[in-house]
């Protein structure tokens, strides 16, 4: 896993992920078990919380929260007690949308400052997903994911 060194001046963030575009943007046989594969993914996402690196757009991040989505046949996968799973009812897509909407407009997503507005950022290469997004959430593909994790 990449990181850079402390810095105080780094974004908090929330990481909201699409994990089965991220499961998928890989293909190391995930098909074959997919409750499997998010198990995998979901561990090494367990890592992330506390770790401060570059996002995508190049500024300095230290990543507080990892909220993490599943739907279809990867529901039900195990996970660290550091990542929020949010399994989808229905599909990913819609229920990504509604959890960055409830965490874009929640100002207390931060303990440490409660006036803060959250950064959160949507790891996906879904370009519909994309499109429905609040303004306010950045984006991430999934290779950017990929290597912070070492995958």
């Amino acid at each position: 896993m990449t990181g850079d060194p402390a810095d105080p001046s780094a974004d908090d963030v929330v990481l909201v992920i699409d994990v089965a575009n991220v499961m998928g943007s890989r293909p190391d046989g995930w098909w074959r078990d997919r409750r499997a594969a998010a198990t995998t993914l979901l561990a090494a996402f367990g890592q992330l919380p506390g770790v401060q690196t570059v996002g995508p757009d190049g500024t300095q991040l230290r990543i507080e929260r990892v909220v993490a989505v599943l739907e279809g046949a990867a529901r039900g996968a195990a996970a660290p007690g550091r990542v929020q799973v949010v399994e989808a009812e229905r599909d990913g897509d819609t229920t990504i949308v509604a959890v960055t909407e409830e965490l874009t407009a929640a100002k207390s997503a931060f303990p440490t400052d409660a006036d803060q507005e959250p950064i959160v950022l949507v790891v996906t290469a879904d370009r519909g997903l994309r499109g429905r997004l609040p303004g306010t959430v950045h984006i991430a593909g999934p290779q950017w994911l990929n290597e912070l994790i070492g995958r």
